[in-house]
């Protein structure tokens, strides 16, 4: 089994949504990058998500909307996100528009992730784009217990980031 085929499968997948996505990307000629627990894997020991976190260039948006919509997504808009779902998927595609991330997209790496050719953040963009995660507390808790652990798979493997966290962080590593 290839890796489109598990996650497409993982994911009940009829539409091929990932690679929907990815036409979208390039037909409205948009910069992005993969982030949150799905460029983590890009990373380290992957675990299975049935999100896939990306940002695009914030002049971007507009138009992967109107083309997701176009193709037959459902797209929902959130103060610093854009949601897109299809009804032939339980992947969930979250477009980050927190201008937080920007940066990330002029230097994301091409990777193959699940079969597919995509931009990645860089590994030390995604740990930052965790710590923000985690630290947000208006977060559920079960999502703050997830971006921990990635930063600790993080950690684990690269051990020479932990300097790069809040202290707070640290001691929650050394507990």
């Amino acid at each position: 089994m290839t890796g489109k085929e598990f996650v497409n499968s993982l994911a009940n997948d009829k539409s091929d949504i990932i690679q929907i996505l990815l036409d979208i990307l390039a037909k409205t000629d948009s910069r992005y990058c993969l982030i949150g627990g799905l460029a983590v894997n890009a990373y380290v020991e992957p675990v299975v998500s049935l999100d896939l976190d990306i940002v695009a260039a914030a002049e971007s948006i507009g138009a992967i909307c109107r083309a997701a919509k176009e193709r037959g997504l459902k797209v929902e808009q959130f103060e610093h996100s854009v949601n897109i779902t299809s009804d032939s998927s339980d992947l969930r595609i979250q477009l980050q528009s927190d201008p937080r991330y920007q940066s990330f997209v002029s230097v994301a790496e091409d990777r193959n992730m699940l079969g597919y050719k995509m931009k990645v953040a860089r590994l030390e963009d995604v740990l930052q784009g965790k710590v923000w995660a985690y630290m947000d507390k208006a977060r559920r808790k079960s999502k703050r217990q997830k971006d921990l652990a990635d930063i600790f798979r993080i950690i684990e493997k690269y051990p020479q980031l932990e300097e790069t966290l809040p202290q707070s962080i640290r001691e929650e590593l050394n507990k």
